[in-house]
Formats: C-alpha cells, sequence, structure tokens
C-alpha cells in the first residue's frame, strides 16, 4: 500500500516550511488585536528609527514681534530651542508554549486565541506606559525657559460626578487655549466609571446645549472640543520603575480621574515594531509563539498635558 500524498495547510505551493502560512496567520492575528486594543497610539507622536538607542526630538519656542524705531538696526531676535530625547526600553516579548499532544486532543483552535492574547498583553503594555507618561507630562516643567508647563486641575468630586468631571475638562480646554496649545487633536482620557457619569450628565450630550453624544447609546463625543475616550488603562496605583525600562513611567497617580492632552504632549520612538515568530521545536514537541516590540514613550511638550486629580 503506497503512502498518502500529505496536503500541508502551512506551506507555500506545496514546498518549503509546513508552518509558514501558519506564521502568517499569527502574524495577523496579533497585529488584528494590537490595533483593536491599543487606544492612546493613534492619538500621540510617533517616531520609527532604524537603529540607534534613543531618538531626538526638537523644541523650538515662540518668536516676538515689537515695533520698529525708523533708523534702528534689525539684528534679529533669538529663538530658543531644546530638545527632548526617548530611549529605547528593553524588549518587550509575550509568549507561549504550544504543546502536540495538547493541541491534538483539544476540541477547538487555541492559537487563535493565544495569538490575540498575546497581541493584547503587548497593546495593554503600551497603553499603560502612554498614560502614565501622559499624567507625568502634567507635572513636569516648561521645555524652553520661560514656556509654560503641565498643569493639574484639583476636582474633589472628579470620581463621582459627572457634571463635576465636565467642568474640569471645560477648565482644561480653556487652560490649553492660554496657553496656545493648537485647537485640533485633544483628547481627554477617563476610566469606564467616569465616561459613564458624563454620559449621564445631559448638558454634556444635549444637543440643544451644544453637546455631543447619545444618551441611548451610553456615548459621549466631545466636551469642550475635547475627545472623549474611555480606558481602563489610566494609572491609578502608586507605581515603581520597572527593570526594563529606560525611560521614566513610574508616579503615584492613586489621585488621578483624567487625562487631558493635546497629541504633541508625549511622543513614542520605535526600533522594533510589533513582529512575531513561531519556532517549532521536536526536541520539546510543541511550538512557541512570541509577539514582541522594541520602543519607549517619553515626554514631549507639557504644556499640552494636564492631569485631572481629586486631591
Amino acid at each position: 500500500m503506497s503512502d498518502f500524498t500529505v496536503s500541508r495547510l502551512g506551506q507555500v505551493n506545496a514546498s518549503g516550511d509546513a508552518l509558514a502560512l501558519f506564521l502568517k496567520k499569527f502574524a495577523g492575528e496579533v497585529l488584528t488585536t494590537f490595533a483593536e486594543e491599543n487606544v492612546v497610539m493613534p492619538l500621540h507622536l510617533v517616531r520609527t528609527i532604524e537603529n540607534g538607542k534613543s531618538a531626538q526630538f526638537p523644541v523650538t519656542g515662540t518668536a516676538s514681534a515689537a515695533y520698529h524705531t525708523p533708523g534702528t538696526e534689525l539684528v534679529g531676535n533669538a529663538i530658543k530651542h531644546n530638545e527632548k530625547v526617548i530611549s529605547i526600553d528593553s524588549l518587550l516579548v509575550a509568549h507561549t508554549f504550544v504543546a502536540n499532544i495538547d493541541e491534538a486532543m483539544n476540541h477547538y483552535d487555541v492559537r487563535s486565541i493565544y495569538s490575540a492574547e498575546l497581541g493584547r498583553a503587548l497593546a495593554n503594555k503600551a497603553d499603560k506606559q502612554l498614560l502614565q507618561v501622559g499624567c507625568l507630562a502634567a507635572r513636569a516643567s516648561a521645555t524652553i525657559s520661560g514656556g509654560n508647563g503641565g498643569a493639574q486641575i484639583t476636582d474633589a468630586d472628579a470620581n463621582t460626578n459627572g457634571a463635576s468631571l465636565a467642568g474640569s475638562i471645560f477648565t482644561a480646554a480653556q487652560k490649553l487655549d492660554e496657553k496656545n496649545v493648537p485647537a485640533n487633536d485633544r483628547y481627554a482620557i477617563v476610566r469606564p466609571a467616569q465616561y459613564y457619569l458624563l454620559v449621564q450628565t445631559t448638558d454634556v450630550i444635549n444637543r440643544d446645549w451644544g453637546g455631543s453624544g447619545v444618551y441611548a447609546d451610553g456615548k459621549v463625543l466631545k466636551v469642550a472640543g475635547v475627545h472623549i475616550v474611555k480606558s481602563n488603562h489610566l494609572p491609578s496605583a502608586n507605581l515603581s520603575q520597572e527593570t526594563g525600562t529606560n525611560n521614566t513611567y513610574h508616579g503615584d497617580f492613586s489621585n488621578t480621574y483624567g487625562l487631558v492632552f493635546q497629541k504633541a504632549a508625549f511622543g513614542t520612538v520605535k526600533l522594533l515594531d510589533l513582529a512575531t515568530e513561531s519556532e517549532y521545536s521536536a526536541r520539546y514537541q510543541g511550538t512557541l509563539l512570541v509577539a514582541k516590540y522594541a520602543m519607549g514613550h517619553g515626554i514631549l511638550r507639557p504644556e499640552c498635558a494636564i492631569e485631572i486629580i481629586t486631591a
């Protein structure tokens, strides 16, 4: 009796690596989940570098104007400059191992589930660090000498009163205006509990009052021209520095209940964008699935960030 000709589902054109197509599916699922779960990455400045351990972000001050006295020489006014350097953190990985025997006995596909979880783990980590950096930006001093730093708004009822929180977002928008921060690309990140308090504040979503949202759908779109985004990743504890990080993410966020920012407030440097690997091991009779990235996050323009705290 002759052997069967096996159709290897993972091969390209019936030749080569038997896992080649599986790897692409795995990679696609991880990338899709990362994009779906990551809230803050599209809302700030991102720069990709091909090599190196850090990237420089130039920061330029403002020009001044004055009336000219006839006959006097124009010699030029100095515009101040500074820089912000964001370092690349150590390689962040999410990984799992699938044993052949377990996969054979299992009655449903686990690889798609595992790949989604790996993507979600990396997305959650990036979001958390970005929001921590955003809060630290609100606490930072001016980058340009004589310029504006970040700010905090103390609202004792921000965690329990939607109207009070909405008022604080209006105040934050006012502070950004007073610092000449661009009105476009402004966002407010709040936790789900505070988000739904805003939804229940009818003045916020009542179109007769210029509101923007849908009470029936539980959505609030804007307050004071600021896009409202809910996230579980707004920091809420006293966090210490983690091993492997080369930027500052730690601080006491126990009283933080909102972050209002414009996209220039903080930035990300990517050295190795999200990538995946899949390796079968005959020695261990299973497949190792790995998702990874190498990037770092840091403060750029603190005047573009405002933290809402309760105390």
